[in-house]
């Protein structure tokens, strides 16, 4: 039988871009794609972001046409759970073998110094859990330290939304950084797919990057695999 295995989603709570009159948040898919994979195996999840409630999402990834953000954006659990979010500082990080950050801009400013979800990570990823992150939700990751003082990323291979990515979408003057420099700063080995916004992941045994939206359901697939098949 199947171990069982239970995932946290984190999700911002961040709305406000500097000078843009538009809100930013969750970019939808980088949930729903994501869990779209956890479901195919009935995985038990739970939704956190920093301050808990409600998940704001951003208003540019609510797609029609896309049959999966219906699907689940529709689903009353995945509802509920999106709208009455787990505050960081109540999870139980030994509960969790899996975390996972969804993306959307607003994650580049309550992801990154939360002393909370470095803890969780690191405690996840020390136990033998999977840490996995997509577009901007690799933000989270910049400043987790290991117990031994070292970064997480530190000579990891990795990627995440990339600068020309940035300056496509024209939101390179609104963020606080920009996350390919940083990532490179931190010593990550950063990759990126030669052609902006085309699904790319890359892996690092148990730690698990997409570059954009399109790569969240390959990270699934690649969390699930490295989880069941190993």
């Amino acid at each position: 039988m199947d171990p069982i295995y239970r995932a946290l989603i984190v999700c911002t709570n961040h709305t406000d871009y500097p000078t843009k009159p538009h809100k930013t948040g969750l970019w939808l898919s980088e949930a729903t794609h994501f869990y779209d994979e956890l479901a195919g195996r009935n995985l038990p999840y739970d939704i956190a972001s920093p301050n808990g409630g409600p998940v704001p999402i951003d208003e540019k990834s609510i797609d029609r046409r896309d049959a999966i953000n219906e699907k689940w954006y529709h689903d009353p659990t995945f509802r509920a759970k999106l709208e009455s979010s787990i505050r960081i500082d109540d999870v139980n990080p030994a509960s969790y073998q899996i975390i996972y950050f969804t993306g959307g801009h607003g994650t580049m400013w309550d992801f990154p110094n939360n002393p909370a979800l470095q803890t969780i990570t690191r405690q996840i990823y020390e136990k033998g859990g999977m840490v996995a992150a997509v577009c901007h939700g690799v933000s989270a990751l910049l400043n987790v330290t290991l117990s031994d003082g070292s970064l997480l990323i530190d000579s990891k291979q990795l990627t995440g939304f990339s600068n020309m990515e940035e300056k496509l979408v024209r939101l390179d003057e609104e963020v606080p950084f920009l996350l390919e420099d940083l990532l490179r700063q931190k010593k990550a080995i950063y990759s990126k797919s030669l052609i902006p916004f085309l699904p790319y992941i890359e892996v690092d045994e148990r730690l698990v990057t997409g570059q954009n939206p399109l790569s969240a359901r390959k990270v699934g697939r690649k969390v699930l695999e490295e989880m069941y098949e190993k």
